[in-house]
């Protein structure tokens, strides 16, 4: 892997651990940073893919546009393209008042990242967790709304 993209990979790792963290916190979680921090891990991959192929990387934060670039020579994120529309709405939603992350959107929210991280880091010849068999929720209860 080259030096530059392992820059990306640490960065992304580091909002993995902090997604953990706030996601398991039993003292004050912060469910909100918990869900942004999994949609940058994943999008960090997205983006060191893209440089270990020197290809151009864009300024921009939706996954669902971002996970298209590197389709043409992984054509296997296409599996990923449900987990990526889901945390694309973690970039902003809970940055801001009008919304709040819940334990639960907090804990989908670190499982669809772990679903990119596992593919991106197999195609970056990392080792790691590949993905994780998980149960599938409405968008909207990814989001922490109630359904209605």
């Amino acid at each position: 892997m080259k030096p530059p993209t392992s820059e990306w990979v640490e960065k992304a790792e580091a909002d993995f651990r902090s997604a953990a963290r706030e996601r398991l916190a039993r003292k004050s979680p912060n469910y909100d940073l918990a869900c942004f921090c999994a949609q940058q891990c994943a999008e960090k991959y997205l983006k060191a893919v893209l440089r270990e192929k020197r290809r151009p990387i864009p300024k921009i934060h939706d996954l669902a546009v971002l996970i298209e670039l590197p389709k043409p020579l992984y054509p296997e994120l296409v599996l990923l393209s449900p987990f990526a529309e889901s945390l694309s709405s973690c970039a902003v939603m809970f940055r801001y008042p009008g919304a709040e992350a819940t334990k639960e959107s907090a804990m989908q929210s670190y499982l669809d990242c772990s679903e990119v991280r596992g593919a991106t880091r197999r195609i970056l010849g990392l080792p790691g967790n590949g993905g994780r068999k998980r149960r599938v929720r409405s968008s909207r209860a990814r989001r922490g709304q109630a359904d209605s």
